[in-house]
């Protein structure tokens, strides 16, 4: 059994701990039993008393002796008997459910409404009929004296439906766009219903008119509350005949206790005349829990009562009272490594837990000036606020300080000038986030000595000067703060405010300057370059023709670079001219380029050589056939 306590109200869970399989034999139950120890202390108070998945929606017959369920996977509803403490019966559904009511004393009546739109009733055989509303509902409520059912939902009408008639009534018409919940009241039969804007409207089911609209949402909105959305209606439940409880959807109202669960809870149900509640949440196993200050234990389980009010009687102390949880590192800085794995450390989390007195002994050898340590802490505590009420030194960083005490300067100025309330004062670039990193990364390092600096900043060599000069002095008075702990007198800081500004003419030569040293710089190093260049000997470089090429010169090269420097028409009219491109009309009247390779030397060469040796081959072929016809017709060789 878990206690827990919310404005000094106890909540007994009587349904934590482990659950069984139901597939498990009774044998192997009572070993588990035996061996394990959280088995054996759990409270089944209702045996099987979970879903296969999720549950959704629960609720007590008005006799008190039946539970009903519902849930998924599959859809199903679940009758337990609290009497013999045990689940009755189970029956499938074709959907999941919305919500259901039971119409009669016991189970033998139930109405149930889907999320389809569809109403299916049971009788104590089970299904029974199905209908189906117009549109989506999410609440309905069963007036006894007329028999009828309201339905409320995504719709601005309640629907009727009249059992004895077994047919649709006239719906009432309300103002509001969707109704979220409804109720009637028993004692005098008026029907509520929650709207989506916060209202409750009040209809007499007798006249069928609205007799009273109550608003909510502005009254439950007051200075101190803090809302993100208007306030719906998500419960709405009479109790006599003059009190009715409103709930809405940000949670407004005095609380009197609470219920934290590991689960999301998706239906709440009060046992009748008791303090005991079930709760059906994300997950299979449902949520029993009994508060003894709402009412006394059911009859079918009278004894938490007395379990109840011993656990009152003979409170026991937490048992991390006790205990000091300590981190791997505390155990090294006290020495107590050598513990791990004994009976003086219990594991847990990311660390151990060991007993208080233990701790405080070993502490107290280990660090006997502990005392000590804590009186020179108070004391430089002490120092610290008294200094505080002293003149502040400048603290500059570590990077840019010339530009850090620049941009303070500017600020103090600014502060003394006479126009400071004219003009709209801008964020100070110290302070700010967004320019941080130039203060603390190196790369970010101003160079004074570049060109760009040197030109943008004339002026900057007279003031730099006096800027390092306050830099060591404030260097100085934080080395003397830190070696004597008292403040320095050193130079104020405005010193030589009252110096004279530059004036233009000023300015002009100090440009000038930097400009004629920038120029001197870079003449000292085109002579560098040129004595070095002198000093260095060309080698000869050696260049390899690849095979079957042949070297001419190395006009060819700039030749071709100058042909590539042409333009497209010019390099197609010269290889016209040279015999490389022909160009052509086709049938389709398109124009058609032929090229050429161009021919080498030595390609020429064999050419021509071949042709020669062709011709010579024709003659001697020739010769050869003129002989041997003379010789057919007789005639002697010459």
């Amino acid at each position: 059994m878990q206690v827990s306590s919310l404005n000094e109200v106890k909540i007994y869970s009587l349904s934590c701990g482990k659950s069984l399989p139901e597939w498990l034999s009774d044998r192997k139950k009572r070993a588990l039993q035996k061996k394990d120890v959280d088995v054996r202390r759990r409270i089944e108070l209702i045996q099987d008393f979970e879903m296969p998945t999720v549950c959704t929606t629960i609720k007590v017959s008005k006799d008190g002796q039946y539970i009903l369920a519902t849930g998924t996977y599959k859809p199903r509803v679940r009758c337990y008997d609290s009497y013999q403490l045990s689940l009755k019966f189970e029956r499938c559904l074709d959907s999941e459910v919305v919500t259901f009511d039971i119409l009669s004393d016991d189970y033998s009546k139930i109405v149930f409404l889907h999320n389809d739109r569809y109403i299916e009733f049971h009788s104590q055989q089970g299904f029974y009929y199905k209908t189906r509303i117009p549109k989506f509902g999410r609440d309905f409520s069963y007036h006894y004296p007329s028999c009828d059912l309201y339905f409320v939902g995504a719709s601005s009408e309640v629907y009727r439906l009249n059992l004895e008639q077994g047919r649709y009534l006239n719906p009432l018409q309300t103002d509001a766009a969707e109704n979220n919940v409804c109720d009637i009241n028993s004692v005098h039969g008026l029907f509520a219903t929650g709207t989506i804007e916060g209202r409750v409207e009040c209809w007499d089911p007798r006249t069928r008119n609205r007799v009273g609209l109550l608003d909510c949402a502005l009254s439950s909105v007051t200075a101190d509350s803090e809302i993100n959305s208007l306030p719906t209606i998500s419960s709405l439940k009479f109790n006599g005949a003059l009190t009715m409880a409103v709930g809405t959807s940000t949670g407004q109202g005095k609380i009197f206790t609470s219920l934290e669960p590991e689960h999301d809870i998706n239906d709440v149900c009060l046992y009748p005349n008791s303090g005991m509640l079930f709760t059906g949440n994300e997950t299979p196993k449902m949520g029993i829990y009994y508060i003894p200050v709402l009412g006394p234990a059911p009859r079918w389980c009278s004894f938490l009562d007395n379990l109840t009010e011993e656990l009152e009687e003979n409170p026991e102390s937490t048992v991390y009272d006790d205990y000091k949880f300590v981190t791997q590192k505390d155990l090294e800085n006290l020495g107590l490594t050598h513990l791990i794995g004994s009976p003086f450390l219990r594991a847990y989390m990311h660390g151990f837990f060991m007993d208080i007195r233990l701790y405080h002994k070993v502490k107290l050898m280990v660090n006997p000036f502990a005392y000590e340590e804590y009186r020179k802490d108070k004391i430089r505590q002490k120092i610290e606020e008294t200094r505080a009420q002293r003149v502040q030194l400048k603290k500059l960083p570590k990077v840019n300080k010339e530009l850090a005490l620049k941009l303070i300067e500017e600020e103090e100025e600014k502060q003394k000038s006479t126009w400071k309330k004219k003009v709209k004062s801008l964020p100070n670039i110290l302070t700010d986030d967004r320019f941080k990193v130039m203060f603390e990364n190196p790369d970010f390092q101003v160079d004074e000595e570049s060109e760009e600096f040197r030109l943008l900043n004339p002026l900057v060599s007279k003031i730099s000067e006096k800027r390092k000069k306050k830099l060591r002095l404030l260097e100085q008075q934080e080395l003397h703060e830190q070696e004597e702990e008292e403040e320095p007198e050193g130079k104020p800081s405005d010193a030589d405010s009252s110096e004279s500004s530059d004036d233009e003419k000023d300015w002009v030569e100090e440009v000038r300057k930097q400009r004629r040293l920038i120029h001197q710089e870079e003449k000292m190093k085109r002579q560098e370059q040129v004595k070095e260049d002198q000093q260095t000997v060309l080698k000869p470089q050696f260049y390899e023709i690849k095979a079957g090429e042949e070297f001419r010169s190395f006009k060819d090269s700039a030749t071709k670079q100058k042909l590539m420097n042409k333009t497209l028409e010019d390099r197609l009219k010269l290889e016209a001219k040279n015999g490389t491109l022909n160009v052509s009309d086709t049938t389709v009247g398109s124009k058609q380029l032929t090229f050429m390779l161009k021919r080498s030397e030595q390609q020429k060469k064999q050419q021509e050589a071949e042709k020669l040796h062709r011709q010579e081959r024709k003659k001697l072929r020739r010769s050869a056939s003129h002989l041997k016809s003379r010789h057919k017709q007789g005639r002697p060789f010459h």
